[in-house]
């Protein structure tokens, strides 16, 4: 019965993620380390965030996705 807490608890995990980077955007990888979590991990987090409206995304390879914070996503909650 806690699982929405525990989502809105990662939610704001992921999104300090993005508020304490010096970059723009991220990648998987970048998020999966500062999270210390696997790189499949983050981006099932990053993914979920993306459909929910908080992210935005942007394939920038044949593989490479970068991410970031879709205006009006408040970060400063994390």
């Amino acid at each position: 019965m806690n699982q929405p807490n525990v989502d809105r608890s990662s939610d704001n995990e992921l999104l300090s993620v993005f508020s304490a980077s010096d970059d723009p955007v991220l990648t998987a990888v970048e998020v999966a380390d500062s999270l210390d979590i696997s790189q499949q991990a983050a981006y099932s987090k990053l993914d979920k965030a993306y459909n929910e409206g908080k992210l935005k995304r942007k394939k920038t390879g044949s593989r490479s996705v970068v991410w970031w914070v879709r205006q009006g996503s408040s970060t400063d909650s994390a």
